[in-house]
């Protein structure tokens, strides 16, 4: 599977984080190779931080883990999509469920 996913230019591949129960987009985040086989082989997610350039175990600090239930791949290899159970229900840094809280309405000015 891994020869079929393609990685930008410093190895990393956008990750969207799924709830698998109801289809809420919970989070994005940055996958390398480690990352992948870490969340294959334990099930629950772990992702590359572009910040502190380590890897993320979601949720080791704050006990919100991501358990995998299903790891996707689009139809061109560039991203992936986890469905996951969000263990506390809240998958931000901000203490919110999910990251994608800030609405725009559509055919308004963007200023």
């Amino acid at each position: 599977m891994m020869e079929k996913l393609k990685f930008n230019e410093q190895g990393l591949i956008p990750a969207i984080a799924q709830d698998y129960r109801d289809g809420s987009v919970l989070m994005m985040a940055w996958m390398n190779a480690e990352s992948i086989h870490k969340t294959l082989s334990t099930g629950e997610a772990h992702y590359w931080s572009r910040s502190r350039a380590e890897l993320w175990h979601k949720g080791a600090t704050s006990g919100h883990i991501q358990k995998v239930k299903e790891f996707f791949y689009d139809c061109d290899g560039d991203t992936i999509l986890l469905k996951i159970e969000q263990i506390g229900d809240i998958a931000c840094h901000t203490g919110a469920r999910s990251c994608f809280f800030n609405p725009v309405l559509i055919n308004s000015p963007l200023a």
